[in-house]
């Protein structure tokens, strides 16, 4: 698989190692070098694109919003 071209500039490559699978939406965690990246997709998504543990994937992170919390 490879992408030509696309516009998100955050694009992680890692390995499914996790599915929880919902009615309706499923998440599954990506392992990727910098850590793991959690996507919340629809479970209809999930089975169309195929995904099961070990898929080799692109996790893609587009975000016009960041929030920032402190600690006590």
């Amino acid at each position: 698989m490879s992408i030509i071209a696309i516009n998100v500039r955050n694009q992680f490559k890692g390995i499914v190692k996790e599915i929880i699978e919902g009615s309706v939406v499923s998440e599954v965690d990506v392992e990727t070098p910098s850590g793991i990246i959690t996507a919340v997709i629809t479970t209809r998504s999930v089975k169309e694109l195929g995904l099961v543990v070990g898929s080799e994937v692109v996790a893609l992170i587009k975000s016009t919003e960041v929030s920032i919390a402190t600690l006590s």
